[in-house]
Formats: structure tokens, sequence, C-alpha cells
């Protein structure tokens, strides 16, 4: 069972990835599309994000007590950070999810399970 309803398609990194740079070349927009300049918009992107929890201390998994709205401008700012995290890969040169999943490799060595029943609170 894959959850795509008919005519649903996979969403991928690299469907992402073919969709930002369409988009990107469609609005002659590339010539923007710097490192530098993707860093600086993922950062206020991250700070838009940021806003969203400011004042709300701490909050549940799950979200239960949010508004639909408050969810759905969650998702559309998530959404902005993952799509200049996206564009930025693209424009380094660097496979994102290849580069993802050897950072959880190397995690797993950094920070092995503990079989003695320690604490399992350790950062990434």
């Amino acid at each position: 069972m894959t959850g795509l309803k008919e005519g649903e398609e996979r969403v991928t990194l690299d469907l992402l990835t073919k969709k930002m740079d369409d988009f990107a070349r469609e609005r002659d927009w590339e010539r923007f599309h710097s490192p530098r300049n993707l860093l600086l918009a993922l950062v206020g992107e991250m700070g838009e994000l940021s806003e969203i929890f400011q004042w709300k201390g701490e909050v549940p998994k799950g979200l239960p007590n949010w508004k639909d709205e408050e969810k759905q401008h969650l998702g559309e700012e998530l959404s902005d950070v993952l799509l200049y995290l996206v564009r930025l890969s693209d424009v380094c040169g660097v496979d994102l999810g290849k580069a993802a999943l050897r950072k959880v490799e190397l995690n797993a060595l950094k920070y092995p399970v503990n079989v003695d029943g320690g604490s399992k609170k350790q950062e990434l």
C-alpha cells in the first residue's frame, strides 16, 4: 500500500528539484539563484517558520490545539524552507538525498544505540 490516491505522483527530492529548476528557469530567476542568495532566502524563511512558534511555548506532538489555519500556515512555511533547501543543494551540486542518508549513517556511528539501558537522550 503506497498511500497515494489515484493519479497522484510520489513526491521525491528529484521531483522537487526538477520543479524548482523549471520554476526558476520559466521566470528567468536562475541568475538570482546563487548559493549565497538562496542561503539568505532560506534563513529568511527559517525566521518566518520560527515566528509561528515564537510565543507558543512548548507544544505537544501533532499540534492538537492548533486551528486548521495555523497548521496550514505552518505547512506553507515548512514548504518554503524545504524548497529553498532543495534549490540550494541543486545549485551547489549536492545530492541532498544521498547526503542525508550518509549523515544518518554517520550519526548512527557517532550515537550508537545504548544496549545498557542508559539514557537515549542524545542530540543529532
